[in-house]
């Protein structure tokens, strides 16, 4: 069977803040990476190799983009971090779906224990006729990938 690449517009997002619904629609999403740091080491004796050890895995911070309407729940999440104190800042977690060109899910990656650590709206300027679009930087404490189901998704 032919596995042709999949469309980068296909896609759907899930972040469980609460007071919503959590389904948000993005332009563009981003930072679905992460690496694993290698640790050098030497073995006395044995100057011809050094051996690659497995270190810490760093997790990317995820950036959400999408049209800014002037009410913005993602901002009121965002200050919730900047104001009150521990109790009213609330982590959390959510999925990014990939769709093929039928809407089916064929991949999900869950982010767990997520924070808005960075808010920001595009430039304004009077001579362009472009939207607003605001960006939301979410730092994260893991990212797992997993199958889709191969079901379409509605909404």
């Amino acid at each position: 069977m032919r596995k042709d690449p999949l469309p980068v517009f296909c896609f759907h997002v899930r972040i469980d803040i609460t007071g919503g619904n959590g389904v948000a629609f993005f332009k563009s999403v981003s930072g679905l990476k992460y690496e694993t740091e290698i640790v050098p080491v030497r073995e006395g004796g044995a100057n011809d190799t050094t051996f690659n050890l497995l270190g810490s895995t760093k997790w990317s911070n995820l950036v959400f983009k999408q049209g800014y309407t002037g009410d913005s729940q993602l901002l009121r999440w965002r200050e919730q971090w900047l104001g009150g104190g521990e109790g009213t800042r609330q982590r959390a977690s959510g999925v990014i779906t990939q769709l093929d060109g039928n809407l089916n899910e064929v991949a999900k990656w869950s982010f767990t224990r997520g924070w808005p650590c960075k808010w920001e709206l595009s430039e304004f300027d009077a001579s362009k006729s472009e939207l607003a679009i605001e960006t939301l930087e979410i730092a994260h404490d893991g990212l797992k990938w997993s199958a889709g189901s191969g079901k379409r998704v509605n909404g």
